[in-house]
């Protein structure tokens, strides 16, 4: 297979390095790929009544705050892994795994690579793994990096 765009998504924990180096070495033995960079910030909910809309939809600068001190940590994150000349995206989404499929489908990404940090009990239970949600519904290749149990933000 001939990946052309290939997307690495990051939660910007301290291990997301790891993932980053998986898609470097993707991308370097596949001449004319290009390497793209996402980042979710989960987009703010307000009620109304019974619904829950996202804050976003009606106010664009709503996560302003949260999104440039996301953007900062992605700089941060780019500088560190030697992520040069690519594009690097902070966007909002109701649920990382929502962002990550629209973003895949909008910008015609041939292959995904995401880690997947390893959990158990009921934090399993609750939430699951961003990547295990997303396999069913990605429209492209997938390279799930497997990680140990959840880390520290890395700033």
């Amino acid at each position: 297979m001939t990946y052309k765009h290939i997307l690495l998504v990051t939660d910007l924990m301290s291990d997301a390095d790891i993932v980053a180096e998986k898609a470097k070495l993707i991308v370097a033995n596949r001449p004319g790929s290009r390497l793209s960079v996402l980042h979710i910030v989960k987009d703010t909910m307000v009620g109304f009544g019974y619904e829950l809309v996202p804050a976003s939809s009606l106010y664009d600068e709503i996560d302003d705050e949260r999104c440039q001190e996301a953007r900062g940590r992605l700089a941060k994150f780019l500088e560190r892994n030697q992520l040069y000349n690519v594009n690097s995206e902070v966007t909002t989404a109701i649920s990382n795994s929502e962002g990550i499929v629209n973003y895949c489908a909008k910008h015609n990404v041939d292959l995904l690579v995401i880690g997947r940090h390893e959990r158990h009990g009921i934090a399993a239970w609750l939430s699951g793994a961003t990547a295990d949600n997303i396999l069913p519904n990605v429209p492209c290749d997938s390279l799930v990096v497997r990680l140990d149990k959840p880390v520290t933000q890395r700033g």
